[in-house]
């Protein structure tokens, strides 16, 4: 495998020195165009095996090289995402940050946002709750977006659908809703959601009916086209600032994610 992966790099150095020179050979002042790299080999002014064969032993005595290229194009990966997650955060601000449905825990006219997609049936999600309170307890000025992506199924799928709905009739008590359901023992599905519902103030027939709503399903597919431009696949996720921060990284990412945000607006 390490030999494969050793001549697959050979093979693009090869490329790259026969295409450079190729370029090369047709740079100038003149018109003239030099002869192609294929060309060139053929007349014998590469020996190609002769190149791989220099440039496998030293890939093979120097290995480190080909970490230095793996890192180097993991970073620029990095990179390109997170130059999208930006553009598409600054074309989408509104629907990220300030969507109707979405519930709202902590300061509503708090000056740094965070922004959880999360899945009722998510354990990292149900840990990270805590991450999300220590952060409201100790920055006042903090408002905690909740921004309700189902994608474990079923289940969670339905009990969104009464979790939005809710919201929608008693955003004042969601706090307090959001925090029984994520916290029941089991899978949360339509009844469990409907249960703790009905025990934050909830009247059943009215719920219902609010369920049936076509804007909660809007809601839903807004909330996937967001999640797929920001290329955000798993929960927990969080939006803070111009950044995406993927997976559960405890209180103390959010908290320095917070102060980045806080002090870009200053």
């Amino acid at each position: 495998m390490g030999k494969a992966i050793a001549v697959g790099v050979v093979g693009l150095v090869i490329s790259a020195i026969m295409l450079g020179m190729g370029f090369m050979a047709g740079r100038g002042d003149t018109a003239a165009v030099g002869p192609a790299p294929m060309a060139l080999e053929r007349s014998g002014q590469i020996d190609r095996e002769g190149v791989e064969a220099i440039v496998y032993d030293f890939l093979i005595n120097n290995p480190e090289v080909m970490l230095d290229v793996q890192s180097a194009l993991e970073a620029r990966e990095q990179e390109n995402r997170t130059t999208a997650a930006r553009n598409a955060i600054s074309q989408l601000s509104g629907d990220i940050f300030n969507a109707s449905l979405d519930g709202v825990i902590g300061n509503p006219e708090g000056d740094v946002t965070i922004v959880e997609f999360f899945d009722y049936n998510c354990g990292f999600c149900k840990r990270a709750m805590e991450d999300m309170d220590a952060v409201i307890a100790a920055d006042p000025n903090v408002r905690f977006v909740l921004k309700e992506f189902p994608i474990l199924g079923p289940d969670s799928q339905a009990a969104h659908v009464v979790s939005k709905a809710f919201n929608s009739l008693h955003p004042e008590n969601y706090a307090d809703f959001h925090r029984q359901l994520m916290s029941i023992d089991g899978r949360a599905n339509e009844a469990a959601a409907i249960r703790v519902a009905l025990q934050n103030g909830a009247d059943e027939a009215e719920l219902r009916q609010a369920m049936q709503d076509p804007s909660l399903g809007d809601a839903f597919e807004r909330t996937y086209t967001l999640a797929n431009r920001l290329s955000i696949t798993g929960t927990p996720s969080y939006v803070i600032g111009e950044d995406v921060v993927f997976g559960a990284q405890g209180a103390s990412v959010l908290f320095d994610r917070v102060e980045e945000a806080r002090s870009a607006t200053q």
